[in-house]
């Protein structure tokens, strides 16, 4: 529905009416996030948070439902997603181990041939879309259980690249690589949630592109159809974090 313009009522008065309805909802999450703080600091960073992370997981996506319809990006809905965010990194305090991750260089692993496990999953497609996008244009990435002296593995028994402590195979290589760009970080949370389970993020992307990812697999496509959907799925998430970094706070 497209409408000109409303009778009696100014552009600014449209707006300013658009976000006292946005404002009187952040108000309310204002407050449940307060609450949420407060259980967050009675349990003294406890290793058992689940109760918090799904009241903040709660809370992210009712934030999520009034900034979708925040057209005019009102100022209360900032504080709000920093304040989500605050909560978020008090969580993770305490909660991850120690994972120290051996630099490489770009150089060195450019003009190599790659290996994984078949039947790529989230973990697997996503290391696939790094090598391609920002290590090896060009790499060849083979699908298999018998790996070649000359093949640089990931995510498999034994790989050069895997998990390393708390984190995912992508976790690692982006470490190893010293990739340190903010929306490849927002992607690695997502793959994060989706590969280990254990809420560290609670990103509200995880649980839709998860049955996405589950479907593929369910409709028997080939390891390369797998790998050419997960490569525009990857892409297409790097590219709205990248150019709208407000939708990282949803």
């Amino acid at each position: 529905m497209r409408v000109e313009r409303f009778e009696g009522l100014t552009d600014p008065q449209i707006i300013e009416l658009f976000r006292d309805s946005c404002r009187n909802k952040y108000s309310e999450i204002e407050t449940e996030a307060a609450d949420v703080e407060k259980a967050l600091r009675a349990t003294k960073k406890s290793k058992n948070n689940s109760e918090i992370l799904e009241r903040l997981e709660k809370l992210r996506k009712k934030y999520a439902e009034v900034a979708q319809v925040d057209f005019f990006e009102s100022a209360e809905g900032a504080g709000i997603a920093a304040q989500i965010r605050r909560l978020q990194q008090a969580l993770r305090q305490g909660s991850s181990s120690d994972s120290t991750v051996a630099s490489v260089t770009l150089p060195e692993y450019r003009d190599k041939r790659w290996v994984t496990r078949p039947r790529p999953h989230v973990d697997r497609l996503a290391c696939a879309w790094l090598i391609r996008r920002f290590i090896d244009p060009k790499a060849e990435i083979r699908y298999a259980t018998d790996p070649k002296p000359d093949e640089v593995t990931f995510d498999m028994r034994g790989a050069e690249f895997g998990h390393t402590g708390d984190l995912c195979t992508f976790e690692t290589m982006i470490s190893a690589f010293s990739l340190k760009e903010p929306a490849l970080r927002l992607v690695a949370e997502i793959v994060h949630d989706i590969d280990i389970r254990d809420g560290r993020y609670a990103r509200p992307e995880a649980g839709g592109i998860d049955i996405i990812l589950k479907g593929w697999l369910l409709a028997g496509l080939s390891d390369r159809e797998l790998e050419s959907r997960g490569i525009e799925l990857f892409e297409s998430l790097y590219t709205a974090f990248s150019r709208r970094p407000r939708l990282a706070e949803r």
